[in-house]
């Protein structure tokens, strides 16, 4: 199909692990191409364009599109935004607009009906939605002081009791043996690494497969009452559906939707990308 310079528009939705470009013509995906996760907390302008230019296909760089819409994880503040939008005007030649990773959630789970939008993934984040902008949202904090119930968080509390030996044996060895870890390598991949928490979230999905563990739907559940607890119930959440976004959130599902049936949350939708809905959001 020939695409059409004017017409067509580059959406890009990038987490802390890969970004998903699509270029979008009359509503219909033309080309998709992935790349690693793009967020400005890790990388500076230099390295994000250095991504850009030489891991996407070269039919991205062919002509002007109409515009350029990028969600990520780490452009919430102006100065963050600001700097991926010098490198998306450099790369591709053409308006470019940088909304934060939760807009994304947003307008990809709601497109403009109001509601409760969350993201569970690497991290996590919540937001009241008017169908067209944010009106409220608790901080999420990062996987030190909040992101509960994410990846990093559920990573974190179960490494931390495989190393502290409270996680029963035949769990901990069962991991340690499926990563090929020891306890010195996890300490390394998680104090000499500035990006610890997608290792942290790479070793939860470990306890997808565990769930069947007293200890283990234990501690997965009691992660997911936090979530709701510190997040979901700051916000009049009788009055909206909940739809979550994420990785985890996805993954772990069946157990979300007992979770919020317990606190009386209605949840509309529970699904991995934000794309699809950013597609029909940018076409209306």
């Amino acid at each position: 199909m020939a695409l059409s310079g004017l017409k067509t528009k580059l959406i890009a939705e990038s987490n802390s692990s890969r970004t998903e470009w699509c270029l979008v013509e009359n509503g219909e995906v033309v080309e998709r191409a992935y790349t690693e996760g793009l967020n400005p907390f890790f990388m500076s302008r230099r390295e994000i364009s250095h991504s850009i230019r030489l891991q996407l296909p070269d039919a991205f760089f062919k002509r002007r599109w109409e515009h350029v819409y990028f969600y990520g994880a780490g452009c919430g503040t102006l100065d963050k935004k600001s700097m991926v939008e010098a490198s998306l005007v450099a790369q591709f030649k053409t308006p470019s607009t940088v909304f934060s990773d939760l807009e994304g959630a947003a307008r990809g789970l709601l497109v403009r009906e109001p509601g409760l939008a969350c993201i569970i993934g690497n991290g996590s984040n919540s937001c009241l939605y008017d169908g067209e902008r944010i009106v409220k949202n608790v901080r999420p904090l990062g996987f030190i002081l909040g992101d509960e119930g994410s990846g990093s968080a559920l990573g974190r509390l179960f490494v931390g009791d495989c190393l502290k030996n409270i996680a029963p044996h035949e769990v901990a060895q069962a991991f340690y043996e499926e990563y090929k870890l020891t306890p010195d390598a996890i300490m390394s991949s998680i104090y000499n690494n500035p990006q610890a928490s997608r290792n942290l979230t790479q070793y939860s999905f470990f306890l997808a497969k565990h769930l069947d563990n007293g200890y283990v739907r234990e501690l997965v559940w009691n992660e997911f009452m936090r979530f709701f607890v510190r997040n979901v119930s700051q916000y009049p959440y009788k009055d909206y559906d909940v739809s979550i976004v994420g990785s985890v959130a996805s993954c772990y599902s069946e157990m979300l939707l007992s979770v919020a049936r317990k606190f009386g949350v209605r949840v509309k939708k529970i699904i991995r990308d934000s794309m699809p809905g950013l597609i029909i959001y940018h076409s209306l």
